[in-house]
């Protein structure tokens, strides 16, 4: 066995012993398959199983205590199935919920240590204030607050020691699991399992740089400066480095604080729609979207009950899509709430998920048996997991590619549908996205869009036209020229005598398109007064070169 091997089976056999600990095998229901129940049984073959209940707290709080001792990559497991109040019992969530800030801190004087490393000075240098007690600690980071000597109010984040090799220890292990997958079941690699944990763990990674985060949540910031649905908190470069950031102190409520939105008289209906505004604001205007929206990283304003706005934080994860798969997520997502099956096959076909010579009719008819019922919910009884999981079962069957970049967007519709579900069960996103896919379309590929494109291009062209009459000129001599050395195949002369009209017609053709195409891009950036000036001189440009 090599050393790589072992360092998984050490890490194994504590993975073994944490879940035994915490007997995590109680959450798992009976009626399951036969692995999963062998499985169960492993649990019990550990001696930590047999220790006394006392030792392990309450069973509410074991799952969460479980992904405590497992460490980061579990915890923001953790944090996701606190989302999806469907999944586990209330009490159970509510405790993972804490897994969002409330995770344990480390040692406030190695805090320090680590700020006064990176920052280069004395802690009481750099902040008029600096509380020792932390104010939040999650998976990656925990924040203490203070004052600078400008009198501003600040939150100073400061990343775990040694958190990227435990995020790289637990990524590696499950790289092997995938890669032993893919060799005993061939069909696990049309899933990318590889890729996508590979992709995740670069994610991971990259929330372990706080220089990172601070640059995205500058950029995030700029894209919703002066909003009325999106605040993010500013961040100060001067005092921002790699594993330390210092950023506004904002004044909210969290989005999960049913109690305390009720108290302040915030209208649930309308946070809701603005939610889902924001996201699809993010995803398609600026195509870079906040992929970590749990609960401690979304808070609500109370000053305007009627037209709440959102708080954003923890700008580590962001995601984005090339253009082509944007298009295409819009045009899946217009679709579905068009319940127009047959376009949704067009999408995935012309983006190259469906392999050739499948069923397509067949595929549709799949497709619209396993989403037609996820459509006619609200998002109260709506449940995106067991569609999912119906999606992965065709994705075999028909062998369909999964595109690896949508492994965050997946994860952040998740928490999008978990966060909806619990702010306002009434919540109608089928009807509420259509019209927000349809315009970004319209911007997109709509007659608008073709004319801002040209319009665009119109200086090039403008540049290039003082060059036409010589290239065309060109054009025509080296026709010409190819005639000449034609001349001597007597067999060539008739053919050529034949086509040579045609294809001159066409050469005509086209030179006159090109100067009405011309003329109308000059209209476009001269008023309507002059609009005959244009359109005159292109169709005279266009009758000469022809």
């Amino acid at each position: 066995m090599n050393h790589g091997w072992w360092s998984h089976l050490r890490r194994m056999l504590v993975i073994w012993r944490i879940l035994a600990f915490y007997r995590i095998d109680a959450l798992l229901p009976m009626e399951l398959p036969w692995p999963v129940r062998l499985l169960k049984l492993c649990f019990r073959m550990h001696p930590a199983w047999w220790i006394p209940n006392q030792a392990r707290g309450h069973a509410d709080q074991r799952l969460r205590l479980a992904c405590e001792a497992l460490g980061p990559v579990f915890i923001k497991l953790g944090q996701l199935i606190a989302t999806r109040r469907d999944l586990l019992p209330p009490r159970i969530l509510d405790e993972l919920s804490q897994l969002q800030d409330n995770v344990r801190p480390f040692s406030p004087s190695i805090a320090v240590a680590i700020i006064e490393l990176e920052l280069g000075r004395p802690i009481n240098e750099l902040f008029m204030r600096f509380d020792m007690e932390p104010l939040a600690a999650a998976s990656i980071a925990q924040v203490h607050t203070a004052q600078l000597f400008d009198e501003r109010e600040v939150v100073v984040k400061i990343l775990r020691p040694q958190i990227a090799a435990a995020i790289r220890t637990d990524m590696a292990l499950l790289l092997a699991l995938a890669e032993k997958m893919e060799q005993r079941w061939p069909e696990a690699g049309r899933l990318n399992l590889k890729r996508v944990i590979l992709d995740y763990e670069k994610t991971l990674l990259n929330e372990c740089d706080l220089k990172r985060e601070a640059d995205n949540a500058q950029r995030l910031r700029l894209n919703f400066l002066n909003s009325p649905l999106l605040y993010v908190p500013w961040v100060e470069p001067s005092l921002s480095t790699s594993s330390v950031m210092v950023s506004e102190r904002i004044y909210g409520v969290p989005i999960n604080r049913d109690d305390e939105l009720a108290r302040a008289g915030i209208n649930r209906k309308v946070l809701a729609e603005t939610g889902l505004t924001v996201f699809f604001t993010q995803l398609f205007r600026d195509n870079f979207f906040h992929a970590d929206m749990h609960p401690g990283n979304v808070f609500v304003e109370l000053n305007n009950p009627e037209q709440p706005r959102y708080i954003a934080l923890d700008c580590a994860i962001i995601g984005s899509l090339r253009q082509k798969d944007q298009l295409a997520v819009a045009r899946l997502g217009l679709a579905l709430t068009q319940r127009d099956f047959a376009e949704l096959i067009r999408v995935a076909w012309g983006s190259g998920w469906i392999p050739p010579g499948t069923d397509l009719e067949s595929l549709e008819e799949a497709v619209r048996e396993l989403v037609t019922p996820v459509l006619d919910q609200t998002i109260a009884t709506l449940n995106f997991a067991p569609t999912l999981l119906g999606l992965l079962d065709l994705a075999r069957l028909y062998r369909l590619t999964i595109p690896t970049q949508f492994v965050i967007l997946l994860k952040t519709l998740v928490h999008v549908e978990g966060l909806g579900r619990g702010l306002y069960p009434d919540l109608d996103i089928w009807t509420l996205s259509r019209p927000l896919l349809t315009q970004w379309l319209a911007d997109q590929i709509g007659p608008q869009a073709l004319w801002r494109s040209a319009s665009a291009a119109l200086p090039q062209w403008l540049t290039m036209l003082p060059e036409l009459p010589y290239l065309v000129h060109d054009a025509l001599l080296g026709r010409q020229g190819q005639l000449s050395l034609q001349q001597a195949q007597q067999q060539q002369v008739q053919v050529l005598a034949e086509t040579l009209p045609a294809q001159l017609r066409r050469q005509r053709q086209i030179m006159l398109a090109a100067g009405i195409w011309l003329a109308a891009g000059m209209a476009m950036h001269l008023s309507t007064a002059h609009l005959a000036w244009p359109l005159a001189a292109g169709l005279v440009v266009g009758w000469l070169l022809a």
